[in-house]
């Protein structure tokens, strides 16, 4: 007797696996980078503000690197085996915030480093807050996805 049931190919696997781990990863990543060091950083004792800026400038250009890594390989996964309408929008958001980060406020934010740094300025600026603004959309983008790919890999449909 045979089984009804096909087994999944291990590109198809290998999607799911991109669909549930990638998103749960990135969110993990900016959760504890964005979320939790940047900000504690600034409040350890001896951290100067020229100190704190150099380790952020370190450790979010590492994030952004492994950010577009993440995407790529989400890119991927959802390009070889469909995943529906939603997933897609929720895919491109993502993609939309992360070009926004990397193009648009980063170097914004390495300008404002460079400046308090040179002792140009005392800090702070609204490019912080637009790289806060674009964290929390790509967060709660990311937790759509994740919300999408777990519904889907236990059976629940409506994408």
């Amino acid at each position: 007797m045979t089984s009804s049931l096909q087994t999944p190919s291990t590109g198809a696997k290998w999607a799911v696996a991109a669909r549930i781990y990638i998103p749960a990863l990135w969110l993990g990543l900016i959760i504890g980078i964005s979320f939790i060091e940047a900000p504690l950083k600034f409040t350890a004792p001896g951290i100067t503000i020229p100190l704190g800026l150099g380790i952020g400038r370190r450790v979010f250009f590492a994030m952004n690197m492994v950010e577009i890594l993440f995407f790529i390989a989400l890119l991927a996964g959802s390009l070889k085996h469909g995943a529906g309408k939603a997933w897609s929008w929720g895919v491109g958001l993502v993609g939309l915030m992360l070009l926004l980060k990397t193009a648009a406020i980063r170097p914004g934010l390495s300008a404002r480093t460079d400046a308090v740094l040179a002792g140009n300025s005392d800090g702070g600026s609204l490019w912080h807050y637009a790289h806060i603004g674009v964290e929390l959309c790509l967060t709660l983008a990311l937790i759509a996805l994740l919300v999408m790919a777990a519904k889907r890999s236990i059976g629940i449909t409506g994408q």
